[in-house]
């Protein structure tokens, strides 16, 4: 008795059951399709979260987070790297020299890029030695030109281990051309797979190798790679040891190399989270036709009211009240129903594999082979917000055309 008049009579019709058991269905029919819309946005926006979270893991723990190179080859590398573990936000630092090349196998040839590393210090800053499929890093040894390559790269060519192949990298010379092509051969020592396309090309070498193939001296490497805590912090963090180092350093972070890459993926997310947001308002705005027809039922009640002396402001506020608790229902009911779906979408995946005898996600085929969800509350509470906003505008409308009648239009309802 304590309620509002429009909350009172607004939830009252949302439970009443009536004459025209029509306008029941259409009502049950808007709170699932709400809810549906909500649930799939929820569930596909995970995904889209998981894959984002295994290529960021896989993709961001094989390159380097951040590099301090020098201008010129660095003599001393790990007096560099010492200073910069003084950061707070630096793990840990190998040295790296990386160089572009094409790799040539028995007439077939592919682009390469060849990373030369220290084979004791890299697993402090990269998840290659957690992948390798045949070999292991410790097999190169310097002066030996072994090479790691990439399964992908392996699957092309044919290669096993200890098959030997031939890398041409570029290098300038005083003749017409500026640039002569430099061969150098060798030998493959193990194989690593970390399911992305880093597998077809991406090489390593032993540092010392990438010196004597760039034509310095013994222990000297482009730049020291480090490994942050917090890898978004990456561009704030190399510009400030640069800052420290002075002009003949310079750094370089993942956004510059990889930037690209996660931004279209990021892009990907936002236009199908918007394009499924269109179904959750086709489902909000079939609150539109519901209401509508229960004015249309309720005409001579809200006749009765305005003669009672209800507002119009009261009658238009009743089925804004309505409205609202369907919206509210199904957006309800669509959180709860994503959520739960979302937790357990890799294992439902799994179970219609196993039932089906069909693997969905082929590991021939695409670089993961499951489907990885990452539930983020946020957006969550987004998607439920604006799937309740699409619901209340909804009612808009009807309510208004409610407030319009006038008391004397109360015979003709009757």
């Amino acid at each position: 008795m304590f309620r509002p008049l429009a909350v009172f009579i607004g939830a009252r019709y949302t439970r009443a059951k009536r004459r025209n058991h029509y306008i029941s269905f259409i009502s049950l029919t808007s709170m699932i399709g709400l809810a549906l819309g909500v649930l799939a946005m929820i569930v596909v926006l995970s995904v889209m979260n998981g894959f984002q979270k295994e290529m960021s893991a896989r993709v961001l723990g094989m390159v380097p987070h951040a590099a301090i190179a020098g201008v010129q080859p660095l003599d001393d590398w790990r007096s560099l790297a010492r200073m910069a573990l003084d950061h707070p936000q630096v793990q840990s630092a190998a040295p790296l020299t990386e160089l572009e090349g094409m790799l040539s196998y028995k007439g077939a040839m592919q682009p390469i890029q060849v990373q030369g590393i220290d084979p004791h210090e890299e697993p402090k800053v990269s998840i290659v030695a957690g992948h390798m499929e045949q070999g292991r890093l410790a097999d190169l040894l310097p002066g030996e030109f072994g090479v790691v390559i990439g399964e992908i790269t392996a699957r092309r060519f044919g290669l096993q281990v200890g098959d030997k192949l031939t890398l041409i990298v570029p290098e300038l010379s005083d003749t017409t051309g500026g640039i002569t092509p430099r061969m150098q051969r060798l030998t493959v020592v193990g194989l690593f797979k970390v399911g992305a396309e880093l597998d077809g090309s991406l090489g390593l070498i032993h540092v010392a190798d990438a010196a004597q193939l760039m034509r310095w001296q013994p222990g000297q490497v482009q730049s020291v790679r480090l490994a942050l805590k917090d890898l978004y912090q990456a561009p704030q963090v190399a510009a400030g040891i640069v800052g420290e180092l002075g002009a003949a350093y310079r750094a370089v972070d993942w956004t510059q190399t990889q930037g690209s890459l996660f931004s279209a993926m990021q892009m990907e997310k936002t236009m199908i989270g918007l394009l499924l947001l269109l179904i959750v308002a086709v489902a909000a705005f079939n609150i539109v036709a519901t209401l509508i027809m229960v004015v249309a039922d309720k005409g001579a009640d809200i006749a009765i009211l305005r003669t009672l002396g209800a507002t119009p402001g009261q009658i238009m506020a009743i089925f804004m009240v309505q409205g609202s608790v369907i919206g509210a229902l199904g957006t309800l009911a669509g959180g709860v129903l994503g959520v739960v779906a979302a937790l357990n979408v890799s294992e439902l995946i799994a179970w219609l594999e196993s039932v089906s005898g069909r693997q969905i996600l082929s590991s021939d085929i695409y670089f993961v082979s499951y489907l990885p969800s990452d539930l983020q509350m946020l957006d969550v509470a987004l998607v439920c917000t604006a799937a309740f906003i699409l619901s209340f505008l909804a009612t808009l409308y009807p309510s208004w055309r409610a407030a319009r009648i006038q008391p004397a239009e109360a015979l003709r309802y009757e």
